[in-house]
């Protein structure tokens, strides 16, 4: 019986990803560089150390560009275009539906605490939570299984108990190396990469019933 639901919180319970992708392709555009999904993909859910979009123009293509402005201006425009984004379909229901059954609800994130919090706290669910890791808690985000790991432990779970909710493949092979179940919802831009790593995916929360997850009976077809 699952006892317990762990939350990726960038592209899963609010889609930051297509406002990042979208403002480092604009800025990208301004200097006559198209910005690939597949080149961009490579830092989603993760850190940027395979490929750093603030840095690439400066350090791979050797542009006179300024670092701190260019940094500055990719994250206003960011922001702005998060004055548009709500929290996904059926990340709501799955809380209020993991509260009422009285399971335990944790957070596991690549991004830092300061990011998450803000957001949290912009759409009124921080409460929710009974555990929340960040990169700030760990040596290794995602891929790395250790955010999971760190969030099972605190939780007070073992990886058969417990099911994450991802959108990305670094987060779904980071809980699958955890040993977790992991259900798979895919934002705009996450749906065009592949997952190799085995999950349920489901392109709304709400489609996927939460009884289902609850016995895990739907994770018996699931496939890759």
């Amino acid at each position: 019986m699952i006892k317990g639901i762990i939350f990726d919180f960038d592209g899963t319970i609010i889609d930051t990803e297509t406002a990042w992708y979208t403002a480092f392709n604009e800025a990208y555009g301004a200097h006559g560089v198209d910005l690939t999904l597949e080149q961009y993909s490579t830092c989603i859910g993760t850190s940027l150390h395979s490929f750093n979009p603030y840095e690439y123009l400066m350090t791979d293509l050797n542009l006179p560009i300024d670092k701190q402005e260019f940094r500055t201006a990719v994250q206003l425009r960011h922001s702005k275009l998060m004055e548009l984004e709500t929290m996904r379909s059926g990340i709501q229901y799955y809380l209020d539906s993991a509260r009422t059954a009285g399971l335990k609800i944790g957070l596991a994130t690549s991004s830092s605490t300061e990011w998450v919090e803000k957001y949290l706290d912009q759409l009124g669910i921080r409460e929710y939570f009974d555990c929340i890791r960040t990169s700030d808690h760990v040596v290794n985000v995602k891929p790395d299984p250790e955010l999971y790991i760190q969030a099972l432990s605190c939780l007070g779970l073992k990886p058969e108990e417990a099911v994450a909710i991802e959108d990305s493949p670094n987060g779904s092979k980071a809980a699958a190396a955890a040993g977790m179940h992991c259900v798979v919802i895919p934002n705009e831009i996450t749906s065009f990469l592949e997952f190799d790593a085995p999950h349920l995916k489901t392109d709304d929360l709400s489609h996927l019933d939460f009884e289902q997850v609850l016995s895990r009976r739907c994770f018996e077809e699931a496939v890759v």
